[in-house]
């Protein structure tokens, strides 16, 4: 009988696969298994750095795919969006732009952003996890929140005076609640339109090569990251540390200042820009009432370097963190010179540079019995639907000077205003304390000074801590006499009295 061999069967003799589709199978299953392993490692190791990949247009895509959240002055909302009919279907729109660029910065398809618009940046896309309601299940189903509001602390008319103060000049102004650091205005000019390069046209990119070769330099925050000297307006400073410790125990007695007041180490006098300066023996009250460089000189340099730095340092000098949330520009004051250094320092020249937002500082601790408030430009951040997130709290950020010492300066500046430099500041109703300063600069001091004013008011006969402490600096101007009383003061008391009117 022939022996019959069965086909396909297995070693048992059983229905099965032969060895090579045993190994095709094989082959397959690890081809799956690999095909698993690169998935998971391409969506769950690498997914974050694969999404922010510049050459990745997702994420672009999705940014501008929903309404931008805004930014709010008040109860009113000063940007918006629109939609474009283009791939990136929002762009960001500004309500009077040019009075807010300093603060809202710009948000451009292009051009990234700056300013509020940059430090809240995750907020205002909905990218920001305090917005997120189910989050879990928001990040399974990649959904995105809807863009938070920034609701700043400016006061409206403040702002407004500040940017109508200054016009065409340069310049900048900033002015601080002294009891809580809110920021009420923070101006620059010239300013720009930030919508008019929002999107990411033809036009947009014009708009922005014209803006960064203006010679003017319209996107320069000179409240925030421009710094100048602050010429006599540091004087504020050095009478805090000549008070403080103990050089001068009566304002009203003389300070033994000589005349002429020969920097030390040098042959060189201290020149005043008032004869009624050029005598011996003059009062810290007479010579700041009269902003006497010979007696400040000679007081800070019998104050001495160590005492004059801690004084400037409690006020922001020397802070390279000084954020509002955005960053300030470190104000400067070395701390390493010699007495005839110190001396020209002690005036607000040599190396001493300042920003606005530190000067307003200095007029906001004085008023503020010595503490100074750290600075803040938020209020409160939201939802979409107004439910808050983050709330503002004034936090103390160092402490100046004592109660008595402040009190002592409050007067020398509110003399400098009724009977001094300082008049144009004087407001009917109000008690106003001031210090005006024209700082040198240039190759041989050529060129165009800098005219600034620092200032404090509040309604005449309170005890309350003053409402509005202000810094103007105009930096640039045609005007004839380019002094800070001249210049920079009415700038100031227009933006005091439009906060004392609130």
């Amino acid at each position: 009988m022939a022996r019959i061999r069965s086909r396909g069967n297995g070693p048992q003799g059983l229905p099965g696969i032969s060895v090579t589709g045993r190994r095709a199978g094989t082959f397959c299953l690890l081809l799956v298994a690999a095909l698993c392993v690169q998935a998971t490692r391409v969506q769950v190791f690498q997914a974050d750095g694969l999404d922010h990949n510049s050459a990745n247009q997702r994420l672009t895509v999705e940014r501008y795919a929903r309404p931008r959240g805004d930014i709010l002055v008040g109860s009113e909302r000063i940007t918006g969006s629109e939609p474009t009919g283009g791939r990136y279907a929002y762009k960001r729109t500004y309500t009077d732009g040019p009075t807010y660029a300093a603060v809202t910065g710009f948000a451009s398809q292009a051009y990234g952003n700056s300013q509020l618009e940059g430090t809240e940046d995750d907020l205002l896309t909905g990218t920001d996890g305090r917005l997120a309601g189910w989050a879990l299940w928001d990040a399974v189903a990649r959904r995105q929140s809807p863009g938070g509001d920034v609701y700043t602390t400016l006061d409206r008319a403040a702002q407004e005076a500040a940017v109508r103060g200054l016009g065409g000049q340069q310049g900048a102004v900033a002015a601080i609640e002294p009891a809580t650091g809110r920021i009420l205005a923070l101006a620059s000019t010239p300013s720009y339109d930030p919508g008019g390069f929002a999107g990411h046209a033809a036009a947009d990119q014009e708009a922005w090569n014209r803006l960064q070769a203006d010679t003017d330099q319209p996107m320069l925050n000179r409240a925030l990251r421009q710094t100048y000297p602050p010429g006599s307006t540091f004087k504020v400073v050095t009478a805090a540390a000549a008070l403080a410790d103990g050089v001068v125990t009566d304002p009203d007695a003389p300070t033994g200042a000589p005349f002429p007041y020969v920097l030390p180490g040098t042959t060189t006098p201290l020149v005043n820009d008032t004869p009624a300066c050029d005598r011996a023996g003059l009062s810290l009250s007479a010579a700041m009432t009269a902003s006497c460089n010979s007696v400040l000189g000679y007081l800070g340099v019998r104050t001495g370097l160590d005492r004059m730095v801690a004084m400037a340092e409690g006020f922001g000098f020397n802070d390279s963190k000084l954020d509002v949330p955005v960053r300030a520009a470190r104000s400067n004051v070395d701390t390493a010179m010699d007495e005839s250094q110190l001396a020209l320092s002690s005036i607000g020249q040599f190396d001493t540079a300042a920003t606005p937002l530190v000067m307003a500082m200095v007029a906001a601790g004085v008023a503020n019995d010595g503490t100074v408030m750290r600075p803040q430009l938020v209020d409160k951040l939201t939802k979409s639907d107004g439910t808050a997130v983050w709330l503002m709290k004034p936090a103390t950020y160092r402490r100046a000077m004592s109660p008595e010492v402040a009190a002592r300066v409050r007067k020398l500046m509110t003399d400098v205003v009724e009977n001094g430099t300082g008049g144009n500041a004087r407001i009917d109703g109000a008690v106003v304390g001031g210090k005006t300063g024209t700082a040198q600069h240039g190759v041989d001091n050529a060129g165009t000074p800098y005219a600034w004013f620092i200032s404090w008011a509040g309604p005449a006969g309170s005890d309350a801590v003053p409402p509005v402490a202000v810094a103007v600096v105009v930096a640039d101007s045609d005007a004839t006499d380019v002094t800070g009383g001249a210049l920079a003061a009415p700038i100031a008391r227009s933006v005091m009295r439009a906060v004392l009117r609130r």
